[in-house]
């Protein structure tokens, strides 16, 4: 027997393992200053794409106007309590109007976090006489959802239809005897490739199985589709999409979720998903700052425009000189580099120290070993000025790392000068 405190430190988790790194650098940083563009970091101002602000909401001026009148009228207290105890009101429930009909659909529910959401959501829909299938690539909420699931659960790689059909033929022998269902989970946009889930390829699907299609949006909503409603409308099959859900925290930059599907499961759903149940209810200045949110969403489609004409540019510019994108779809946009721990270390530290760049680096386990991603996050509110600066910046980074500069050069010494 060990102390569970020692053993913790000897088997420190897949990221931990990196922590003997700067505190506060690349783990934990701080960014300084209103959310915008150029911030500060360590003690100096960088130009940032590193937050999910895709459309600038977050200092918009209406909605900060709005955001201070809610949070003077109400505080943060109210409403004071679980939703379905004392902490509903009518602005809850047009909020969940408004949210359904923009993503077409018949009902919607609030959640106060999309992680905990995501997660409670599959433990209320499935028992342990259904089955799961989900694509190799979920978020870690859908995982981590997913692994409550006491019945059967089958993966199939990323977006590879013809191994998904296998795995539904697996789970409709096996639901066939237990007398169970089968819900199929994947993502709209997936936040670190970029690329959308073949939502279109899965609807296909439904022509010769019997499922139904939970779809994590969190990036996809706002940014993809026509009218801002997501992978499902960009790839015309979003009434197909059984439960849709999205996050407040990409396109809206604010805190909460929600959830929307047909009015008779919505209805199940608000009385079978303990995080909701068993939590207070959602402030209401979040409530009333995400009806705001929503109607500049529906309101000026210049925001997603601009996102766009940004994010086209950052991509092709990357791409022109030589930069791997892997497969985006999206205005997510991760920059790929062959290199190890220390390299990756090294370039961040030169991109920021440097170039006065920031923007995630992101390394094993959440990418494959000796592979480097840095992801680029295009927000509605960069100018072009912005990405020109930053692929020149990105052009002498790879030709430092072609150079061998990143594998010889000690962490802190890329700090005196490029």
């Amino acid at each position: 027997m060990v102390d569970l405190f020692e053993k913790l430190k000897m088997e420190a988790g897949a990221l931990a393992k990196y922590s003997h790194l700067p505190d506060d650098y690349f783990f934990f940083p701080k960014l300084e200053g209103e959310i915008a563009p150029r911030m500060k970091f360590n003690g100096k101002q960088v130009l940032n794409w590193s937050l999910n602000n895709y459309l600038g909401l977050a200092n918009h001026p209406e909605v900060r106007k709005v955001d201070g009148e809610a949070a003077a009228q109400y505080g943060m207290g109210a409403p004071m309590g679980a939703r379905m105890m004392s902490g509903n009101s009518v602005n809850h429930l047009e909020f969940e109007r408004q949210l359904a009909e923009f993503v077409q659909k018949e009902d919607a529910m609030l959640l106060n976090y999309g992680y905990q959401g995501v997660v409670s959501i599959i433990d209320a829909m499935v028992d342990r006489k259904d089955v799961i299938v989900y694509d190799a690539e979920s978020h870690a909420c859908i995982i981590d959802g997913v692994r409550l699931h006491m019945g059967k659960r089958f993966v199939f790689p990323h977006n590879n239809m013809e191994n998904l059909e296998k795995q539904l033929v697996r789970a409709t022998k096996i639901a066939n005897e237990t007398g169970g269902g089968i819900l199929v989970i994947t993502e709209g946009v997936f936040g670190m490739s970029g690329d959308m889930g073949n939502l279109k390829g899965i609807c296909e699907l439904k022509k010769k199985f019997n499922f139904r299609l939970f779809v994590d949006d969190a990036h996809g909503f706002g940014t993809m589709g026509k009218t801002g409603a997501g992978a499902g409308e960009e790839q015309g099959v979003q009434d197909q999409i059984d439960l849709y859900f999205s996050t407040f925290a990409k396109s809206m930059a604010s805190i909460g979720a929600f959830v929307a599907g047909d009015k008779k499961i919505l209805k199940y759903l608000r009385y079978s998903v303990r995080s909701q149940i068993f939590a207070k209810s959602l402030p209401m200045p979040l409530v009333i700052g995400g009806m705001k949110r929503l109607e500049l969403l529906r309101t000026q489609p210049e925001l997603k425009e601009n996102l766009w004409k940004i994010t086209r540019a950052m991509q092709s510019g990357l791409k022109e000189r030589g930069f791997y994108l892997g497969s985006t779809q999206s205005p997510v946009t991760p920059v790929l580099f062959k290199g190890g721990v220390g390299e990756a270390a090294n370039m961040a530290m030169d991109l920021r120290e440097n170039y006065g760049i920031f923007c995630s680096v992101v390394i094993y386990p959440v990418v494959p070993k000796d592979v480097i991603m840095f992801r680029i996050i295009p927000t509605a509110v960069h100018t072009l000025a912005d990405v020109e600066e930053t692929l020149t910046a990105f052009s002498a980074l790879k030709h430092k790392l072609d150079e061998g500069f990143y594998r010889t050069e000690a962490l802190v010494s890329v700090t005196k000068g490029a």
